[in-house]
């Protein structure tokens, strides 16, 4: 069940995106209330497999891919709708790529949960701790819904929104740096504990000589 809640996910997320590119209507706010929807079924997910003891390896890996796709994908659209500029989906791919390449390899070698690999109290806290992940979460639902939203209005009512678009454009660019910023924060922990612990095949190893 958690794993449908998952997928239905992102099945939600490609109508977002279809709304998004479409002429302005009323549509453009229902659209944002869509995307809150694929916020909330994050944490619905994770909520059902843990009622229904359904957690697994895999479903966590799902979860994780699954944000990962909705992140990036809503970035993706924004650079081509022109609303954020093209180094922010950057910063998120490398650092998604990076991190979760890690997350894989090591849930690979030991069979644990993606989040159990973290050794550091506070980069457990900064990347598995529920607080740091509701707000990051959380952040990038308001950064996304506050750019379509604000796109949206001044265009369906601009005689009431145009002359406030400076104010919400100066609102949008603190939340699109305040969460590019906190991706970077998350992902450092985990890039930091693997240098560290592989930190000897970093350094070429000496060879003896008679």
């Amino acid at each position: 069940m958690a794993n449908l809640i998952t997928l239905a996910r992102l099945l939600l997320l490609v109508v977002v995106v279809l709304i998004a590119y479409q002429p302005f209507s009323i549509w453009h706010l229902v659209n944002v209330a869509l995307l809150i929807l694929v916020f909330v079924s994050d944490g619905l997910d994770g909520y059902v497999a843990r009622k229904r003891n359904e957690t697994s390896v895999f479903g966590a890996m799902f979860d994780i891919a699954s944000d990962r796709i909705t992140e990036l994908v809503m970035w993706i659209v924004l650079v081509d709708l022109k609303v954020v500029p093209v180094w922010v989906p950057l910063v998120f791919i490398i650092r998604g790529t990076i991190v979760d390449t890690i997350r894989a390899n090591q849930v690979r070698s030991s069979q644990g949960a993606p989040f159990s690999m973290l050794q550091a109290p506070l980069g457990k806290w900064l990347v598995a701790g529920k607080f740091m992940r509701g707000f990051y979460a959380a952040l990038k639902a308001t950064t996304f819904c506050w750019l379509l939203l604000f796109r949206a209005l001044p265009q369906l009512w601009p005689e009431w929104f145009r002359p406030w678009v400076p104010v919400f454009d100066t609102i949008g660019a603190i939340l699109v740096y305040l969460s590019v910023l906190t991706c970077v924060i998350r992902g450092l922990p985990v890039v930091w504990e693997f240098v560290y612990q592989e930190r000897d095949s970093f350094v070429p190893k000496r060879v003896k000589t008679e």
